[in-house]
């Protein structure tokens, strides 16, 4: 089974497009060209199956109980200060994804340490407004 990826907005939509948009301009910094390619191929396993062994998927309960849903970290590298992580939830709708941030990791031994983390809101739902999902958006 294969998920569709959707971006969270407008945080995620906008880092997405701006890279796309320099990729094709071939405008891209060594260091976004670095991000860029592991995102991607991270986004390609997420995809096939969220549960790929090299992305570690796991729940973050902390960020579960704060925003009333499932919230997935993911990793977008591993063994590398700061690596960087990728935060997810089913959805919208059936086989959908949506990418709520990119981030780097952060310090899970300190207290409260996902409190920092920035989640962007869902896209609406190709179903009906009344959707009980709708009540699962991010503020």
């Amino acid at each position: 089974m294969t998920f569709q990826i959707f971006m969270g907005h407008p945080e995620m939509e906008a880092l997405w497009k701006e890279l796309l948009d320099k990729s094709r301009r071939n405008k891209l910094s060594s260091d976004e060209r670095e991000f860029l390619d592991k995102w991607s191929k991270a986004l390609g396993y997420l995809s096939q199956n969220p549960k790929h062994p090299g992305l570690q998927t796991h729940e973050i309960d902390d960020l579960s109980r704060k925003f009333g849903m499932k919230v997935w970290q993911s990793y977008l590298e591993n063994n590398t200060p700061g690596a960087g992580r990728i935060f997810w939830a089913y959805g919208p709708d059936r086989r959908q994804i949506t990418i709520l941030a990119v981030e780097r990791h952060p310090e899970s031994g300190k207290r409260k340490a996902y409190e920092r983390v920035h989640l962007s809101r869902f896209p609406k739902p190709a179903a009906s407004s009344e959707n009980p999902r709708d009540k699962r958006r991010l503020p």
